[in-house]
């Protein structure tokens, strides 16, 4: 059986580790397990549409601890020259890339309107006239049938030039591409504020929309402090 090898990367939900030539992710929760088989799925209807994502392997228990066996990316982290590097360049880079992804059909992915609903539902901290007046605006946009990454920023790219990987897709969906990016929006402002409206304006200025597009009321949030 392979040992589980060096610490790879972390972040809040798992951590990835080496596992001979491959990656293995394992959750840190109690619903680790779900949420195991929810990526595995993801990855696995993904892997039918040619994107830069991870092959599975397995899915099963480590260690006590479970997790999902797949391709490992590249060393490189797209983070890297996005962040040390100024300018259009990363920006366009990085959305020709979610163009990719927004380009195929989210068939067999979970719905991005009913999982938004859920959340806005048992959010704790909302009152009932804010909870509905959300649900009422969320009713109101455009629903999509779209490949949508729900955490697409740089530090889920690796690699460069044809040889990108795109990893995390535990929130793949299905549903409309500009609320994906809205997401990376609010992502990128809390990482690089001043980055954050350069990649809405690269995004679309790679698929042909206009920024305004996104909403009439897109959130142009202030500087954090």
């Amino acid at each position: 059986m392979t040992e589980t090898g060096r610490l790879l990367g972390s972040g809040k939900e798992a951590e990835v580790f080496e596992y001979g030539a491959l990656a293995l992710k394992l959750y840190r929760s109690a619903a680790s397990k779900a949420s195991s088989f929810r990526e595995a799925a993801n990855l696995s209807i993904l892997e039918r549409l040619a994107l830069p994502t991870p092959k599975v392997h397995a899915v099963g228990e480590f260690d006590g601890r479970w997790g999902v066996l797949m391709d490992r990316a590249p060393s490189s982290c797209f983070a890297d020259p996005f962040v040390s590097t100024a300018g259009r360049a990363s920006l366009e880079d990085m959305a020709q890339l979610h163009r990719r992804i927004h380009e195929k059909p989210g068939d067999g992915l979970p719905s991005l309107m009913a999982r938004l609903s859920a959340r806005i539902r048992r959010a704790e901290h909302l009152d009932s006239s804010s909870r509905n007046r959300l649900l009422a605006q969320l009713e109101s946009l455009p629903d999509g049938d779209r490949v949508c990454h729900g955490d697409f920023h740089p530090w889920n790219i690796h690699g460069s030039g044809q040889g990108f990987m795109i990893v995390d897709w535990l929130d793949a969906c299905c549903g409309n591409p500009l609320a994906d990016v809205c997401r990376t929006y609010v992502l990128l402002h809390h990482a690089m504020p001043e980055r954050a409206m350069g990649y809405v304006d690269a995004y679309a200025s790679v698929t042909g929309s206009r920024s305004a597009a996104f909403s009439p009321g897109f959130p142009r949030l202030p500087p954090p402090g």
